[in-house]
């Protein structure tokens, strides 16, 4: 996690035509901050005018992709699918090797992978586009189900609104959990949705085959029971080093630790209901007490349950 006093440089390339409303989550997220933690920037190719997917409706740009060799943050927003601009995947390979992070909404992950930034790497997109993305650049690992995914340098997230979630996020690695919350607060959306995109997924739809789907949503759906690691290998029917590979490779922590964010999440949903006590969230939840809930609380969030709520209670 990033803690700098110093102003974090976001540049949101806006790439011919983009989805308007990716780049505006960008934008208000990092633009709107406030407290002058983030400088953000709209650049396109050469700046000036640029065409959006929303029919009628143009941007004028400002900046050109010259900006991009200041950017601590390159954020890409979708854009309809096709090459993107040799130019920009140039100036993306340059901002990448000198360190800045680089970020794309939906279907900006095509401008990425072009761009060779996700090769070997996991990555996400809109779930419509997810077999494209991994047909055209077999050497990206595509989860089609996640709202988005960390790799270290490179952060990819699914369409639209998970942009947002990747956005504070973002916010909440740069500055901690709590300025995190309090951006969130202000944006009036939860810090964290519960699941993935495999909700809005319709029925019918091929993903990418997921191992470990039957045994997550039984534990998502039995988190007031004490499960156990053994617990989820019966459900997997794998061994217990099997289901640590599995979820190492899957979601890139440990059955324990993915158990404890499953029942924050949930804590999280139930704390934005003021009607329900912290001791019974935490019974619903699994966590057992109230201590112990806010014990895990506070190491995840950098924050209490009850400063949780009032963020995010009337």
């Amino acid at each position: 996690m990033r803690k700098s006093s110093a102003t974090h440089r976001v540049v949101v390339l806006a790439l011919p035509r983009v989805v308007a409303f990716d780049l505006t989550i960008a934008t208000h997220v990092f633009g709107h901050e406030g407290h002058g933690r983030y400088a953000m920037t709209v650049s396109a190719l050469d700046g000036g005018q640029v065409r959006t997917t929303t029919e009628g409706l143009n941007l004028t740009v400002a900046t050109t992709l010259d900006a991009l060799g200041a950017a601590d943050t390159v954020i890409v927003p979708g854009f309809r699918r096709g090459p993107a601009p040799a130019r920009a995947l140039h100036a993306l390979r340059l901002a990448h090797r000198r360190g800045a992070r680089i970020a794309s909404i939906c279907t900006g992950a095509f401008a990425l992978a072009q761009a060779g930034l996700l090769d070997g790497r996991r990555a996400t997109t809109h779930w419509a586009h997810a077999e494209a993305l991994a047909r055209e650049h077999p050497l990206v690992h595509v989860d089609a189900t996640a709202l988005y995914v960390d790799e270290g340098q490179v952060i990819t997230s699914a369409g639209l609104a998970a942009g947002l979630d990747m956005c504070l996020y973002l916010v909440g690695r740069d500055h901690g959990q709590a300025v995190a919350i309090e951006r969130a607060r202000h944006l009036v959306t939860p810090l964290h949705r519960a699941g993935g995109q495999a909700q809005f997924i319709p029925a019918g739809v091929a993903v990418e085959d997921d191992e470990l789907a039957v045994v997550t949503a039984w534990a998502s759906d039995n988190l007031h029971r004490p499960i156990t690691v053994a617990d989820l290998s019966r459900q997997a029917v794998m061994s217990t080093r099997t289901l640590h590979r599995a979820f190492r490779n899957r979601f890139q922590t440990s059955p324990r630790a993915w158990l404890i964010q499953q029942r924050l999440r949930a804590a999280c949903r139930l704390l934005e209901d003021g009607g329900i006590s912290v001791d019974e969230i935490a019974r619903r939840t699994g966590l057992g007490t109230a201590t112990n809930l806010r014990a895990h609380f506070q190491r995840a969030f950098a924050t209490t349950p009850t400063a949780y709520r009032r963020a995010f209670t009337p």
